[in-house]
């Protein structure tokens, strides 16, 4: 196993324009980012959803209706480690309060408008916000351990437009707020019944959260960053970065953020090994080609022996899964704490791609791990229920395009 160092080069009046033009790229982005804000969290009727709010946020709100901020201590403990969503549940405080509260505020979670769960026993949700938008939650269980991952979606909809996904024929809608983030796992764990929280490393069936669903999650960063801040917070969730996976296309300037802020694990949708070819599977690239998101990946400060970046490929027949590619791929990821996902492409109507051989993935699969680098093959999960991603929201569009027309 190839053995890494991370260094970091001293700072030159090269590194220092970088630095600046990562900046100015970093506000743009936020700027943008602003465009597609979600909807209040205040209802109709005036109440205030407080999942999503921060401890300081919440000590504010109570503080306005003459509360002291050591209940901002109990709320947390109820909400995030208890997983209540009903004050008159909250045993810790008095009645005249849960009434008080109640009337003012709610513990919200997203309807799930859709459930599947697959004979593998992966489960689909596709999840209603208040504004009547989507989104898909998917929760992949481990084959040989009690425990599983939870995909959480960032985004209604997506920008990026790669072609082989099916959420890339989506067009992006809106961000997902803090709330519809951090509730889209609260919402999975009532599910399974997964309350209260377990103190450390004490592995649950939802042990892990991956945001690999819709969206590219480094569009919507100060939503993501804000939600996974909450999600690990100690005496709530209390999910550890090291139990997180972010995945991104490869947005270069706030990948940095990310690795700074969170810390949390990080893996890259490669896909290609050529920009001229990721220009088209992946059209991001035109903007961050491959050199400058390896580059990134080498500086990200969560990356070390213990805690690889893991870097997504999806394995396209006759496109991108030559030995060519996989000798071009090991020689572009030298020198990175890395492993290699080798994703067989899990087709959907209307696309143009089809999926690698078993002898072309087993081929490829050998070439990178003979160099190195671990390279599974994800066995793929849940073809019975839709599961790729964005296929269950396309389905509930039609059925309710349908349903529209029928009233009419």
């Amino acid at each position: 196993m190839p053995s890494f160092t991370s260094s970091s080069p001293s700072l030159s009046a090269d590194a220092n324009a970088i630095m600046f033009m990562d900046e100015r790229e970093r506000a743009r982005i936020l700027a943008k980012a602003a465009l597609f804000s979600p909807p209040s969290a205040t209802l109709p009727d005036g109440r205030r959803d407080l999942v999503g709010l921060s401890r300081e946020e919440i000590t504010d709100i109570l503080a306005e209706i003459g509360e002291k901020p050591f209940r901002t201590k109990q709320l947390w403990h109820w909400i995030y480690h208890q997983g209540v969503t009903d004050f008159s549940r909250m045993s810790t405080i008095a009645k005249p309060l849960q009434e008080k509260l109640a009337e003012r505020f709610i513990i919200g979670r997203p309807e799930p408008a859709m459930v599947q769960t697959s004979s593998d026993e992966t489960r689909k949700f596709l999840f209603r916000f208040r504004d009547g938008q989507e989104a898909e939650t998917v929760y992949i269980p481990d084959r040989r351990e009690d425990r599983g991952a939870v995909c959480i979606s960032s985004q209604v909809g997506c920008t990026l437009s790669c072609t082989f996904c099916h959420t890339g024929t989506q067009k992006l809608v809106r961000n997902l707020g803090a709330a519809e983030i951090v509730s889209q796992f609260m919402a999975a764990r009532d599910s399974y019944a997964e309350w209260p929280s377990l103190k450390g490393e004490t592995p649950r069936l939802l042990s892990t959260i991956v945001l690999m669903g819709m969206g590219e999650p480094l569009y919507n960063y100060e939503n993501v960053a804000k939600a996974m801040k909450i999600i690990m917070d100690g005496e709530g969730i209390g999910l550890s970065r090291r139990r997180i996976t972010l995945s991104t296309s490869g947005v270069v300037p706030l990948m940095d953020r990310c690795g700074d802020e969170l810390g949390i694990n990080l893996a890259v949708s490669l896909h290609a090994v050529r920009n001229d070819l990721r220009d088209q599977i992946v059209p991001l690239n035109r903007k961050y080609p491959i050199e400058e998101v390896l580059a990134a990946c080498r500086r990200y400060p969560a990356a070390s022996n213990a805690r690889r970046i893991t870097f997504e490929y999806i394995m396209l027949r006759d496109v991108n899964d030559s030995d060519a590619d996989a000798r071009e791929l090991v020689r572009l990821i030298s020198g990175i704490p890395a492993k290699v996902n080798l994703i067989p492409f899990n087709p959907w109507p209307g696309s143009d791609y089809r999926p690698s051989t078993r002898e072309r993935q087993a081929k490829f699969a050998e070439i990178v791990m003979n160099a190195g680098f671990a390279s599974p093959i994800r066995t793929p999960r849940g073809r019975d229920i839709l599961a790729a991603c964005g296929q269950l929201k396309t389905a509930s569009e039609r059925a309710r395009a349908g349903q529209t027309a029928t009233d009419e």
